[in-house]
């Protein structure tokens, strides 16, 4: 018998669950009464009756045909040896009717049963010749075999990955990271933003002549129990009219941020009873944030910030490597694509590749001069260039800029080759 049998509790091959189930059956049957057997040699099995061979059935019938209380004529012990009295099968034959002086017959031993000595007798087991199986195969459909042995095997799956996964917890414990949520991620910005930027243009904005304008203004968005003065001495005039939210910088605690406004002021200086206008500037200011239930408040004064000219950073992105003898075989079509693009949309589609659309200015410059060209190698079909062009505006103004374009090759009818604007920026 393979070991995956033994494993899977299966029956050895070629029989049956219902095999054993059988047996079973009829060793409990057996076991209600007393144990029998059916073997000729009943000390190979003293658990059982034995049925008597002639040998011993005749020496048996001597000893009972002998008158009651006197010894056997013929105490002599049979050929074979003197035999035990072999032990009575189950079943209980008819006793004959008693026929006057005749000899008697032996007599047979009652049955002990569980149920008392008047119980009716069980049935007799039929005898089963030397090497008979104790046990007949019966038929049994496949699915029903198929599905127990798949169900049976599926649960003994389940049970080695449990004790694997199991024993794997043991030795190396799965190491869950903990979410952790910043402060950042959790804090409303979008609504601080908003918040901040309204306030930023309340609190740069002030008049003597409308002392209580500004502190309503600024009510709007501080906290209730602060100040709405704001520090604001009650003198002076100013107006904020355009304000910019930047960056949102919240503390890990998720309840309170800093927000970055930039805000457009007009300042003016009183002469006599008038008001001058003054220098117009951009102001920077920094405006504390808290998070209630309801809403987000400003929290407190706001800082003033200094705006600091930075270097570009070290690892800004190369244009690459300039290609000198396109650029020099391009600048003229540069220079009618930047006239066409001041003018109109009629003119500039007629210069620039096909299947491109590009919005011109409509004139509100006009072109001046290209001050700078250059295109930079690439492949074979497309690529970028940087421009440097004066417009002339109103009067006498000029105004340079700068303008990233991309170039791709086109082929006429005739075979002509040329490289025209595709897309600007």
């Amino acid at each position: 018998m393979s070991w995956w049998r033994t494993l899977l509790n299966l029956p050895p091959k070629g029989e049956h669950w219902s095999d054993q189930r059988r047996t079973d059956q009829r060793r409990k049957k057996a076991g209600k009464g007393r144990p029998q057997s059916t073997a000729p040699e009943w000390w190979a099995h003293p658990g059982g009756p034995v049925s008597p061979t002639p040998r011993q059935a005749q020496g048996v019938a001597a000893q009972y045909a002998a008158p009651h209380g006197q010894p056997p004529q013929n105490p002599a012990p049979p050929p074979g040896g003197v035999m035990a009295p072999p032990r009575r099968p189950g079943a209980r034959p008819p006793e004959a009717p008693p026929q006057g002086p005749a000899p008697r017959t032996p007599e047979r031993l009652k049955q002990r049963s569980p149920h008392g000595a008047h119980a009716a007798p069980g049935p007799v087991r039929e005898v089963l010749e030397p090497g008979q199986t104790p046990w007949s195969t019966e038929p049994e459909s496949s699915f029903s075999t198929w599905a127990r042995r798949f169900f049976r095997g599926l649960v003994v799956v389940v049970l080695l990955l449990a004790a694997i996964s199991g024993i794997r917890s043991w030795i190396a414990p799965n190491k869950t990271p903990e979410t952790v949520v910043s402060g950042q991620s959790s804090f409303p910005s979008a609504e601080a933003s908003a918040v901040a930027t309204r306030y930023a243009m309340s609190y740069l904005t002030w008049d003597e002549s409308n002392p209580n304008a500004r502190p309503a203004q600024i009510g709007l968005d501080l906290a209730a129990g602060l100040d709405s003065a704001a520090g604001w001495n009650g003198r002076g005039k100013q107006t904020a009219d355009v304000a910019y939210p930047g960056e949102v910088t919240a503390d890990s605690n998720g309840i309170t941020a800093v927000v970055d406004v930039r805000v457009r002021v007009y300042t003016f200086t009183k002469r006599g009873s008038s008001w001058a206008a003054g220098p117009i500037a951009w102001q920077r200011i920094s405006v504390p944030v808290a998070r209630t239930a309801s809403r987000v408040v400003v929290s407190g004064p706001p800082t003033f910030v200094p705006d600091e000219r930075a270097p570009l950073p070290s690892n800004m992105p190369e244009a690459g490597k300039p290609d000198d003898d396109l650029t020099a075989a391009t600048e003229t079509d540069a220079e009618a694509f930047f006239a066409a693009y001041a003018e109109s949309d009629k003119k500039v589609s007629a210069v620039t590749a096909p299947g491109s659309t590009i919005r011109s200015l409509n004139g509100a410059v006009k072109f001046s001069e290209l001050k700078d060209w250059q295109v930079y190698a690439g492949n074979d079909d497309e690529r970028r260039a940087t421009a440097a062009v004066t417009w002339d505006g109103v009067g006498d103004t000029t105004l340079s800029q700068t303008y990233t374009l991309t170039l791709r090759r086109t082929v006429a009818t005739d075979g002509a080759q040329r490289w025209q604007v595709a897309a600007v920026g």
